[in-house]
């Protein structure tokens, strides 16, 4: 492996252009790919240059408020993948307005798609697209609730009738952080990458931040997701190659690239490049086109080509498996160090504890309190808490980090009516000094006028939120 020691005066472009080509990755991303050419690149450059970087400063989060109950693992690619939305209705590229994000659980890997509308059957369809292409998992999970799940498993087996699967069980988001992790990552690098490109077309940008994401390395599987499914480093033709950027320049054809390659007796790691003898190196697809039954041929040019690439193909299988096996191992190391970490920060809470929920601001009205008090009822095997309130259960159950234990008891659990379950908005409702979020949905096509109408039924005047494609009245 050869590797290039840095000038002063080339240092910050090397780090700039490697720094975009991950996606504004961080300080362990750039390390790691900064480390495969460069020798004398330090840890403290890299976080110098961070700290320059205006996207990078811009994007930086608040402080962790609390981790998983229990992190998934899957034993095998393809046993667990999840799908998931992004909402980019506040920002359409003509069409466009959502992104599809489909993840392996264990490898990491993902695939990014552009949709115009939030729907089942859309989704579906561009699930069938990447089933054909890297096999269909035994389980589909996602996060956007069990009838939505349902809708797409019911479009899927439409489409595809022989496909058996069967979708996983509804959990809270964060026990899937690895995907909410993802989708912040994904939205920050098509950030600056719109920013690097000057334009506001990201749908045009979702395959070079799919190859950036992939190709970046993970902190839970200790790799990048490409080298995890494929068991090799992805390639970006000679940039990643190991040859100085002033030769690469001047390449124009394969013969020069033979030539530096004689020349300096360098191996490439192409199993049609390494051979010295122009004679061997031909177009592989002319051996693969001759009929099977020339196939046992004693040319020893084309023996040592198919021994050559049947060698490089198992050497990527095993590869591929050897790391798959890794990175089950470091993402349950990973999961032992966050449930330690979790349970020290955050105690856990016993039955009959009175408890503080926040309310997002979309819940509640302007005037309504951030929070709404709650009762421990029980605590599941997972770890996770079924809550109550004086008006009736909580509908979801909520992870220890969702919530703050009140230092005295102010609800009793006998004060909870059992039989009555809500949505934690209608509870925040029932509680509220006013008419809660104050927000309804009007499907009135014109104005609104008739009592059919939720405007006007509910005598409130309404405003462009009501609607969902015309102007207010």
């Amino acid at each position: 492996k050869i590797l290039f020691y840095v000038n002063d005066n080339e240092l910050y472009e090397i780090l700039k252009t490697t720094h975009e080509s991950i996606g504004h990755g961080g300080r362990d991303r750039m390390i790691s790919e900064l480390s495969r050419k460069y020798k004398n690149i330090t840890r403290c450059d890299v976080e110098v240059f961070l700290h320059l970087c205006e996207p990078c400063q811009q994007k930086q989060k608040g402080v962790k408020k609390g981790v998983v109950v229990k992190p998934i693992i899957s034993p095998e690619f393809n046993s667990r993948c999840q799908v998931d939305l992004i909402d980019f209705q506040s920002h359409p590229d003509g069409k466009y307005k959502f992104i599809l994000v489909y993840q392996d659980h264990l490898t990491k890997f993902i695939i990014l798609k552009a949709l115009e509308y939030k729907r089942a059957e859309e989704v579906a369809f561009n699930l069938i697209d990447i089933f054909t292409l890297i096999g269909a998992p035994s389980i589909l999970q996602s996060d956007n609730g069990r009838e939505f799940s349902n809708n797409i498993v019911s479009n899927l087996k439409d489409m595809w009738p022989e496909l058996k699967i069967v979708h996983g069980k509804p959990r809270h988001s964060q026990s899937q952080g690895s995907v909410e992790r993802a989708n912040q990552d994904i939205e920050n690098m098509l950030t600056t990458w719109m920013q690097t490109e000057k334009t506001s077309h990201w749908s045009q940008g979702l395959k070079f931040v799919q190859l950036m994401k992939n190709r970046a390395l993970h902190s839970g599987i200790k790799m990048s997701p490409y080298e995890a499914l494929f068991g090799c480093k992805v390639k970006v033709g000679l940039s990643t190659s190991n040859l100085p950027k002033e030769v690469i320049d001047n390449l124009e054809n394969e013969e020069q690239l033979l030539e530096v390659f004689e020349k300096n007796e360098l191996q490439y790691d192409d199993p049609i490049l390494p051979d010295k003898d122009n004679n061997k190196i031909k177009d592989i697809i002319q051996s693969n086109n001759a009929n099977a039954k020339e196939l046992p041929c004693d040319d020893p040019i084309h023996s040592n080509k198919d021994n050559s690439m049947q060698d490089t193909i198992q050497s990527n299988n095993a590869n591929a498996i050897d790391n798959r096996k890794k990175a089950k191992q470091n993402l349950e190391n990973q999961a032992i160090k966050m449930k330690t970490w979790s349970d020290k920060k955050l105690k856990p809470a016993e039955v009959g504890a009175t408890v503080r929920v926040p309310v997002p601001d979309v819940d509640k009205g302007r005037g309504d309190a951030r929070n709404i008090l709650a009762v421990v009822i029980e605590v599941t095997d997972d770890g996770y808490y079924q809550l109550g309130t004086k008006e009736g259960l909580l509908k979801s159950l909520y992870s220890r980090s969702q919530f703050t234990i009140c230092q005295k008891n102010l609800i009793a659990i006998e004060e909870v009516p059992r039989e009555n379950t809500f949505a934690l908005r209608t509870i925040a409702t029932q509680q509220s000094t006013g008419t809660g979020q104050g927000f309804l949905k009007c499907t009135c096509k014109t104005k609104c006028q008739s009592k059919k109408c939720l405007c006007v039924k509910n005598n409130i005047l309404c405003t462009s939120k009501f609607h969902a494609s015309t102007i207010c009245c």
